[in-house]
């Protein structure tokens, strides 16, 4: 009897151990807090359109089992490089006194005419 207590008292400590060093591994399972209401995690200028610096400049919040760093990284930076190529296209169009593309569909502040 007394050989099985002390299995079972080891067996608890084991299990505790595995437990603690699990969480510390992991986490203690806090969430983010919620987002402020009308608000949004990044901040992109609202008076001009997007650039590519802005993109770039984007940082997301980073959780233990969030997103692939990498992945994102990568995907910003095609959308930065996008951006400042659309930018380049339209600026060499302005230049050439072209209309861009769609330009009669907007007023001056950017929004669709009705």
């Amino acid at each position: 009897m007394g050989t099985f207590l002390v299995f079972l008292l080891g067996l608890v400590m084991f299990a505790v151990l595995l437990f603690l060093l699990a969480s510390v591994a992991f986490g203690r399972g806090e969430e983010m807090a919620p987002a402020p209401p009308d608000s949004t995690p990044v901040e992109l200028p609202d008076d001009r359109p997007v650039r590519g610096d802005d993109v770039r400049g984007v940082r997301l919040s980073v959780a233990a089992r969030g997103y692939r760093m990498r992945e994102v990284d990568w995907v910003l930076q095609q959308l930065a490089e996008a951006l400042d190529d659309r930018d380049r296209q339209l600026s060499e169009l302005l230049d050439a006194g072209a209309d861009p593309p769609g330009a009669a569909a907007y007023d001056e502040a950017g929004r669709a005419d009705a």
